[in-house]
Order: structure tokens, then C-alpha cells, then sequence
């Protein structure tokens, strides 16, 4: 779905670089990006910047990562706001529901590093707000907290700003009602942006459903979860969406495969990802077992709370390929043997 090519107006800014590589994953399959979950404000146990802050935006592009993650909800007077709970009480100084506040009001209630509470100068941001500091420097996935009947509205704002491709929108999907009820609210939201489809193995195991669902929505990636029940051994293959014939599927389609590494509110580390998340990565000294594990398996994309520790693992490792080089040809013609 996404119209902007290289040769447009912003092509010298950098997140035409990163729309390069996350456009053309076939010949970018030697580079993991980095995606910082809640734009990267889970960083040093929690303990850095507020979780879907400025403050954390900016640490998030100078560190280098390609894409942050953003969580929307509605103020009171229907604006869209950058916010992952539906109550204000972890993540700010206020307290109660933030669909019962109007957007005024929110504007008073600071953000808050959650380890130890210290309190920002930094207020509750609007989607528009964030994503016009981001404005040619990295991408957004945008994790729509509401219905997909939120989903035009959302695109709406990107567009008014003119950053439609810089902006990844994402649902889950399970089954054909749900292709087609994500459908019917795209199809509503027109043209020139991208969509992003969230598969998760507790309900889908079949890598023919997953190409079909690839195939429907065009997309350039796939977020593929692999859940972890409770006190489960670590995961040994990456389970059924990190398979062989999943990723031969994705080559087929020139899709990316995109692994989430980070911890969820009130689940052990590591619960979307078999249990090989970020605290076994950074805690336990343990990267590879996490982040290595991921990318042996295919991942070329990883989201996690800590982006600028997995960009310096990926590097030193020889997963990140520096950003001016050319994009690798694809071959046009095959060898034979006589």
C-alpha cells in the first residue's frame, strides 16, 4: 500500500534510507532492524525515560534504531493520544481513566520514569505531536489501542502531516472474519500508507494462512509472536511462525519477518517471545540466546525495550549493514552446470 519511492521529494531524509530496506527485504535479509517498543522508554529496567516519551524518541534515532513503537488511545474530546494503559496512574502523575479527561486536561499530567516514579517535565503527547518530531528521522508502528474503526482516523493524521509512509499501522489477525473486517477499515482510510499484520501462534500455526494474509494486505513485514505459558522451558525452535517453510514463505513474498523480544505489563520476560526475551538478554549477560536466536531463525526485524544494547550487540556481531550503501542487486539470471 505504500506509494513513496526513493526518487520522491523526501528521499534525502533518512527514513527513506530505512523505507529502502524495510520495502526490499530480500536484499536487506543481512540487516536486523530495530524496532524500541513504547519508543524505547523501557530502557535500564525501566529506569531511563518515560515509556512513549519525546525524551525517549530522541534516544531512540540516536541510537540508531530504524522504526519506534507507539500505543494510541482518545482523550475525552476524541483526540488521539500516545498512551499504552487506558488509566493514567502508571505511567503519569494523574490518576484515573484517560478517556475521561479532555485533551486540556491531560496536558497536566506528567509523564513519569516508572522506575522510582521521578517525575519528566514532559506531558502527555498527541499523535500529531510525536509524529512531527519524527518528521524524516525514523519510522512509526502504531499499536491502535481502540477498534479498527480507528484505524482511518489514525492514518488521517498522518497524511495531514504528510508522513503517511513514514507511519506503520498494525492489528492482529486470526482468521478470514478478521482479514475482512480489518479490510473494510482500511479500504476506508484510502490510499499511500502501510499496514501491518500481527500474527500470534496460540491461534495461528499454518504458514499458508500467514502468505495469505501477506498476500491481502501487501505488507513488507509480518509480527509474528511466539507465546509462552507461564513457567514453559525456553522455546527450542521459535515455534510454528519462525518454522523453515515460514521462512521460505516470506522470501516468496519479499516480506520481513519481525520478532518482539520486550517484556508485557504483568507477564514474566520473554512472554511473546517463548521466553527468550530482553531480560535474559541484557540481565543475564545473554544476548545471543535472545537476540541471536531470533535472527538465526530469520527475524530481520526485532522489537525490544532495549534498542540501543541490541543495536550494539547486532553490529559488533555483523547483523547491521551502515546505512549509504547501495542495495544489493538481485540476480537476473541463474547458473547451470554442464
Amino acid at each position: 500500500m505504500l506509494t513513496m519511492t526513493l526518487g520522491s521529494a523526501a528521499a534525502q531524509d533518512r527514513t527513506a534510507l530505512i523505507l529502502d530496506r524495510l520495502q526490499h527485504a530480500n536484499q536487506w535479509r543481512d540487516h536486523v532492524m530495530v524496532v524500541a517498543h513504547r519508543a524505547g522508554g523501557l530502557q535500564g529496567a525501566k529506569a531511563r525515560f518515560p515509556e512513549n516519551s519525546l525524551a525517549a524518541v530522541e534516544d531512540a534515532v540516536a541510537a540508531g534504531a530504524e522504526m519506534i513503537e507507539v500505543d494510541v488511545r482518545r482523550s475525552k474530546d476524541g483526540a488521539f493520544i500516545v498512551m499504552h494503559d487506558s488509566w493514567l496512574d502508571r505511567t503519569t502523575t494523574c490518576k484515573g481513566e484517560a478517556a475521561e479527561r479532555t485533551l486540556a486536561e491531560l496536558r497536566n499530567c506528567r509523564l513519569v520514569v516508572e522506575a522510582g516514579r521521578a517525575e519528566t517535565n514532559e506531558a502527555v503527547s498527541t499523535l500529531a505531536e510525536l509524529l512531527a518530531v519524527t518528521r524524516g528521522r525514523i519510522l512509526v508502528n502504531v499499536d491502535n489501542k481502540l477498534g479498527t474503526e480507528a484505524l482511518p482516523g489514525i492514518i488521517a493524521e498522518a497524511k495531514a502531516l504528510g508522513m503517511a509512509e513514514q507511519v506503520v499501522v498494525k492489528e492482529n489477525i486470526w482468521n478470514d472474519a478478521r482479514i475482512a473486517e480489518v479490510g473494510t477499515a482500511l479500504k476506508a482510510a484510502g490510499r499511500g500508507f502501510q499496514f501491518m499484520p500481527i500474527i500470534a501462534d496460540d491461534a495461528v500455526r499454518d504458514a499458508g494462512f500467514v502468505e495469505k494474509v501477506a498476500r491481502t494486505f501487501n505488507s513488507h513485514a509480518m509480527e509474528l509472536i511466539n507465546w509462552r505459558n507461564g513457567a514453559e522451558t525456553l522455546t527450542e525452535t521459535g515455534g510454528a511462525l519462525f518454522s523453515t517453510r515460514m521462512r521460505a514463505t516470506a522470501i516468496r513474498g519479499g516480506w520481513h519477518l519481525w520478532a518482539n523480544t520486550y517484556a508485557i505489563l504483568n507477564k514474566p520476560g520473554g512472554f511473546l517471545a517463548g521466553g527468550r526475551g530482553d531480560e535474559l538478554a541484557v540481565a543475564a549477560g545473554m544476548p545471543a540466546e535472545s537476540w541471536g536466536f531470533w535472527v538465526e531463525r530469520g527475524a530481520t526485524i526485532i522489537q525490544t525495550d532495549e534498542p540501543r544494547a541490541a543495536i550494539e550487540w547486532l553490529a559488533a556481531k555483523g547483523y547491521r549493514v551502515p546505512y549509504g550503501q547501495k542495495r544489493p542487486e538481485m540476480p537476473t539470471t541463474t547458473a547451470s552446470i554442464n
